[in-house]
């Protein structure tokens, strides 16, 4: 076959794969992105800023940590800190129940702090607003977002990549998966 054949038949290929793989996307692969991706479920759409080890000897992480449990032997605390868009024009319902799972299908649940840093479970975003709201602490701090707080194994951080699954919006069917960038 001459190179100028060779290059055609490439190049076609190519051109088949690439439209064949545009034509696959779903509903569940675009549920499932990286962490500083936005993910939509429903009105909503997720975007996690950052996630991290937080210590409680730390003066910033003191902060974040207000009002949380001690920290048991062996384990750390991870946040994740987000902001949630609400596109809707009706007064949209957070989850109540946010989970991170890693390799090993270890299951953690946030541990539930009142703290001006916290995302609150089950709370609300305002119809074509935010969280955190423009005017608060959390929305004019570094991070500009609010903070899911995990309590994680030590061999967990072994155990990568750590996934956040938020629920499906009712009606939606998929909930979206979070991969963290730890």
């Amino acid at each position: 076959m001459s190179r100028r054949a060779l290059a055609t038949t490439a190049v076609a290929l190519f051109a088949t794969v690439s439209i064949a793989a545009g034509g696959c996307s779903s509903t569940v692969d675009r549920q499932y992105v990286q962490e500083g991706l936005p993910v939509h479920l429903g009105n909503l759409e997720y975007n996690v800023q950052i996630s991290r080890l937080l210590n409680p000897n730390d003066a910033e992480d003191q902060a974040y940590l207000q009002g949380a449990p001690p920290l048991p032997r062996n384990d750390y605390y991870l946040g994740i800190f987000l902001q949630v868009h609400n596109h809707g024009s009706s007064t949209e319902s957070l989850p109540t129940r946010y989970v991170v799972t890693d390799t090993e299908h270890d299951v953690f649940l946030p541990v539930p702090v009142q703290n001006e840093f916290a995302l609150q479970l089950g709370g609300t975003v305002p119809p074509h607003g935010q969280v955190p709201d423009r005017e608060s602490m959390a929305a004019s701090g570094p991070i500009e977002g609010l903070m899911l707080l995990f309590l994680i194994h030590t061999s967990t951080t072994e155990n990568r990549p750590l996934i956040l699954k938020i629920p499906a919006a009712p009606g939606d069917g998929h909930p979206a998966r979070i991969e963290l960038d730890l």
